[in-house]
């Protein structure tokens, strides 16, 4: 199959049988970039896994905008659906080398969604947002990881998302076949109410700043796994501590060695999710989080890379 390519000459914009560009200049194509700038984020987001190179997208493709030809327009919201989509599809495709060189376990960038936090996320908060379901994309290549969001997330026809990717639209029918197979099997395992995750967490929370080792294990699935990311620049496990007990050990020995005794913690919603941003000397430290399956805590993530909280709350932000 091939890939969707962008013309890599700023200025030049796709081939979009049907969809024309707005012939307003200036500030009108401005208002009308803002007006769909959230769905566009949220597109570039869930398929990159990163708020910075999400933003770098939208930038690259309001510049593809304000050059592109006037000419008489039906519709500027797909012509930039398809822009963001396609230079998502290809930032994959050419950080693939990279994300297999980086050092220990990568996860997606974080981003606190508690209200008013982050502008750009004032779309719906859903499930396709969670840790969880950003890390299960990962298994599908990027024209698979296009053709599930803007079906199964943004609730594209089959006819719009073969026109976004410049495929027939039953090679989009397959490719999105392949994509739901792939993830099927985990995509509904982590399903657990809010508050009964808030829960979990604050007790794990408090069992591990009390050394309770019996508590944590109490509090975790028996194949439960722990993925920390640190980017080779902070305290992280190079590789991901599987079952309760290595967890357990994991983390009490790693908060003896590796964390600061004067943290500030505070719980938060991350991607939707209960969890913790830990500050020390009033800056970003650490994001924890957690996955719940079957009343158990079945998937414990914490990034650390400095790079991928820039973006966090400042302390004096978030409630004590």
């Amino acid at each position: 199959m091939k890939p969707a390519k962008i013309p890599s000459e700023r200025g030049v914009e796709p081939t979009i049988p049907g969809v024309g560009v707005n012939s307003a200049s200036g500030g009108n194509r401005l208002e009308t970039f803002d007006q769909h700038r959230s769905l566009l984020f949220g597109i570039a987001y869930r398929m990159l896994g990163s708020v910075a190179d999400a933003e770098d997208t939208l930038q690259e493709a309001f510049i593809r905008w304000e050059h592109a030809s006037p000419v008489e327009v039906d519709s500027p919201k797909a012509w930039l659906v398809t822009i963001v989509t396609r230079l998502s599809i290809n930032h994959l495709q050419s950080a693939r080398v990279l994300r297999e060189e980086y050092f220990g376990h990568w996860l997606p960038e974080t981003v606190v969604t508690t209200p008013r936090s982050n502008p750009l996320l004032s779309l719906e908060i859903d499930e396709s947002l969670s840790l969880a379901f950003l890390i299960l994309l990962e298994r599908l290549n990027p024209v698979e990881r296009a053709a599930l969001l803007l079906r199964d997330v943004f609730d594209y026809e089959y006819s719009e998302i073969a026109r976004i990717l410049d495929q027939k639209e039953s090679n989009c029918r397959q490719v999105l076949r392949r994509a739901r197979q792939h993830i099927k099997e985990d995509r509904s395992r982590f399903d657990a109410p809010q508050e009964q995750r808030s829960e979990l967490l604050r007790k794990f929370s408090e069992a591990s700043r009390n050394g309770d080792m019996d508590g944590l294990i109490a509090l975790l699935a028996k194949d439960a796994v722990f993925y920390s990311d640190g980017g080779g620049k902070a305290p992280a496990l190079p590789k991901p501590i599987h079952g309760a007990a290595n967890i357990t050990r994991g983390i009490l020995d790693g908060l003896r060695r590796l964390v600061p005794k004067d943290l500030v913690r505070r719980f938060v919603e991350i991607n939707g999710r209960p969890g913790i941003v830990s500050y020390h000397l009033d800056r970003p430290f650490s994001i924890f989080t957690i996955d719940v399956a079957e009343d158990r805590i079945s998937r414990i993530y914490v990034v650390t890379n400095p790079d991928k909280l820039k973006r966090l709350p400042p302390l004096t932000a978030l409630a004590s």
